[in-house]
């Protein structure tokens, strides 16, 4: 008798803990959970503007709504943080990168990144462009887009010269034939544009965000800056509509260079050019998780990156704040498209750390 109540004692005693055990595995992946947001730039640039938005709106989005919070690390053009993500970050879902510039450094020096880039959990990413511009003062003085042909003493500023941002820069400015000055080395942006301030350089390029945000309201309307080009490959007559340059009266760098020299670029500088920014430019922001997280977390936040798109409180809040609205491509072959993006030829990448060596010197 004594055993039987045992035995419906432990069937009673299975029963509850298997209930409980399917209820937990019912409840959302990240309820009673914590996430991180990794963002490889410093606070104020670019980077930092569009992580914080879509951070918080990506809180209101995962299912079992777990606080988020933001944490920078920047250093080194972005690879601080992006390094920091695959080799120290948690594989439990608890942390997720929002990196940018990441996708040309995987590409043209794939042995810095201890753990293999590509070897990670794509979430999700954003295209997007870059907008250089010159100080008016710069001798003999900079009216229209075309003057920078003339430009003299000319000093372009930049964070390091291995980042795609950097890189596009130079090599625009070579295939002109303007003479330049290159000083790099600023940790993020804002000193950078400091410095742009103070006319210790007179040359920078800021992504669109932070372009719409601070540089045209500040410094362009002010008449201190006129934009000079915006990064594009495209070398038609008619560039596609880009949401990100919408009422913005700036010319790519393929129509400022038939302005100036009468053709479309062409050659090994122009070859390197489009490479870096067809592999950055169309993953300019990279959402991106720690290789060996579960598939469950990943899934929830493509899920809800999915729901951000849609989410037309965002879609105003971002208009307000950046002049755009961002749009981040995911779903469930994310991490085939990227990993099949992430490439360049065996010349390319030779050329261009040449080219990022000379720079150096």
């Amino acid at each position: 008798m004594g055993s039987i109540r045992v035995q419906v004692v432990l069937l009673a005693l299975c029963a509850t803990w298997m209930g409980a055990a399917e209820a937990r595995a019912d409840e959302p992946y990240y309820k009673g959970k914590r996430l991180a947001v990794l963002i490889n730039f410093a606070v104020g640039g670019p980077t930092d503007l569009e992580g914080r938005l879509f951070a918080k709106y990506l809180a209101k989005h995962i299912e079992g709504q777990p606080p988020v919070l933001v944490q920078n690390m920047d250093g080194a053009g972005g690879m601080m943080g992006a390094t920091y993500l695959g080799e120290l970050g948690p594989r439990d879902g608890t942390m997720v990168g929002y990196l940018s510039g990441t996708s040309w450094q995987a590409v043209a020096e794939p042995e810095r990144f201890k753990v293999e880039f590509k070897s990670h959990e794509f979430v999700a990413y954003q295209p997007g462009t870059t907008v250089h511009f010159v100080r008016t003062d710069v001798k003999p003085g900079m009216k229209q887009p075309a003057d920078i042909v003339k430009a003299k003493g000319l000093v372009a500023g930049g964070l390091s010269a291995d980042t795609s941002k950097d890189l596009r820069l130079r090599l625009a400015l070579d295939m002109l034939g303007v003479p330049h000055q290159y000083v790099t080395g600023y940790r993020s942006s804002a000193p950078a544009r400091l410095a742009l301030e103070r006319g210790e350089i007179n040359m920078f390029s800021e992504s669109v965000p932070t372009y719409r945000g601070v540089v045209e309201p500040r410094l362009v309307k002010t008449g201190q800056l006129i934009p000079v080009f915006y990064d594009s490959s495209y070398t038609g007559d008619t560039p596609p509509v880009s949401k990100q340059m919408e009422g913005l009266s700036i010319p790519t760098f393929p129509q400022l260079y038939k302005t100036i020299k009468g053709t479309m670029p062409s050659g090994q500088l122009w070859e390197a050019y489009r490479t870096i920014f067809d592999v950055n430019a169309t993953m300019q922001r990279l959402i991106v998780m720690p290789p060996g997280v579960p598939q469950v977390a990943v899934d929830a936040l493509r899920a809800a990156v999915q729901r951000v798109n849609n989410d037309k409180d965002f879609a105003a809040e971002a208009t307000k704040m950046i002049e755009f609205v961002p749009e981040y491509v995911t779903g469930g072959t994310i991490n085939s498209q990227v990993r099949d993006m992430l490439v360049a030829s065996p010349d390319i990448r030779a050329f261009i750390a040449e080219y990022t060596k000379r720079a150096k010197r």
